[in-house]
């Protein structure tokens, strides 16, 4: 089931009404969708002004909506500059979009918080009721805290409720070690689809893939806990082509789940039973814990080559890395360089092994504390982020729950 977990609308600074948004996701082969504006949740009584709407979107996205789903479902009052039109709830409106079986709409909300004067925000999939931004001194402590009103909630209201840290490297807020030091937080994005969330870090910073493996080198050596489950996903704002805009489709999460329910998506999320994708399709990835191999099978596209490669850290890696002094960079980069302030060892998250065609498969040696997979095609994606971007696929970490067994016989 594919689906995208991080969307806004005109509930906040998306550019479409939310049934349009639903709409595109229905018409594009996705099965979930979850409209997660910040800090509200598509419900109650509000009108905004037409004029607004339009200028906002750049397009006459009214008449669109009109044109759509009609005069009786539009409702509008005022004339001129003081026309309005209601947004609708989603509960009002997901009849008009969901289909038994095919397609659900799933209530969020990204909760937008900042600490440390950075931000912090965090997804939060299948609430009830809107959730405020529960701050904190630090930024893992903010992590913390709103993980703990999620967890609150979900305990509240007897639901399964999903929370995930959004875009890291935005504004390059949030650190390797605070990704892992945050042990309450189980999934993070793994790739954003938005232009401006620096996903590919810079000659500083890491990139999100590298954040991955840093974080969860850590949390397995010196903090004795699970890694990080990745994500894909839009960060849709932009609905109408803007040049640099965050559009749809760029990026989105696969789960294995038995029912198209809200409750059976986070409950596979929640058990790592998901991949992330920019285009890639895996007809399965497994691993046995028995045989101790990871296995990866593509569904193959026309003209595509594919590039399989294990990533993983190694027993004894040093996870304290080298402080970085801001005195001995350049003004530029000592501007640049945020909250980070230590360079990590290139063991960690080393390329294990590289293979080539529609199926992969590794066996853990045995010194490995985890592996995962990244494949990587040919093609490239239909409306990149950045230039040059091809379609990928991340499989989540495994082998880190038999970590202490005995090593394998030699290969």
């Amino acid at each position: 089931m594919r689906g995208n977990l991080h969307t806004h609308t005109f509930w906040s600074d998306g550019d479409d009404f939310p049934e349009m948004v639903a709409e595109w996701y229905r018409t594009h082969g996705y099965n979930f969708l979850a409209l997660s504006d910040h800090n509200v949740l598509s419900q109650g009584i509000r009108w905004d002004k037409e004029r607004t709407l339009r200028a906002k979107a750049g397009t006459d996205v009214v008449a669109t909506y009109l044109e759509r789903f009609g005069p009786a479902w539009v409702e509008r009052r005022g004339t001129g500059d003081d026309g309005e039109i209601r947004l609708k709830p989603l509960d009002e409106f997901r009849s008009l979009v969901e289909e038994r079986g095919r397609f659900i709409l799933i209530p969020a909300e990204e909760i937008t918080d900042k600490a440390e004067n950075v931000p912090v925000h965090i997804n939060a999939t299948n609430v009830r009721d809107p959730i405020a931004p529960a701050g904190g001194r630090t930024v893992v402590e903010a992590i913390n805290a709103n993980l703990r009103a999620v967890r609150d909630q979900a305990e509240r209201a007897g639901r399964e409720i999903l929370a995930h840290l959004n875009h890291p490297n935005y504004g390059y807020a949030i650190t390797a070690e605070d990704l892992a030091q945050a042990v309450l937080e189980r999934h993070f994005e793994i790739h954003n689809g938005h232009p401006g969330v620096n996903q590919r870090g810079d000659d500083l910073h890491p990139g999100m893939e590298r954040l991955w493996d840093i974080a969860n080198t850590i949390r397995l050596v010196d903090l004795n806990a699970p890694p990080l489950i990745g994500i894909a996903t839009d960060d849709s704002h932009s609905y109408h082509g803007k040049p640099g805009g965050s559009h749809p489709g760029r990026g989105w999460v696969m789960v294995r789940a038995t029912h198209l329910t809200a409750e059976k998506i986070v409950a596979a999320l929640a058990a790592g039973d998901a991949y992330a994708s920019t285009g890639v399709t895996l007809r399965d990835v497994a691993f046995d814990p028995t045989a101790r191999r990871l296995v990866v099978d593509i569904e193959p596209d026309p003209g595509a080559t594919y590039t399989v490669r294990f990533i993983g850290t190694r027993r004894g890696v040093d996870t304290a890395g080298t402080p970085i002094d801001p005195d001995s960079l350049e003004p530029a980069a000592r501007k640049n360089l945020g909250r980070l302030r230590t360079r990590h060892s290139e063991r960690i998250g080393e390329v294990l092994a590289t293979a080539t065609g529609p199926r992969a498969e590794y066996t853990l040696g045995g010194d490995e504390l985890y592996v995962r997979a990244i494949v990587t095609s040919s093609l490239p994606v239909a409306d990149p982020s950045w230039e040059g971007q091809v379609q990928e696929a991340w499989t989540q970490p495994v082998g880190w729950m038999v970590r202490e067994a005995p090593p394998a016989a030699p290969r």
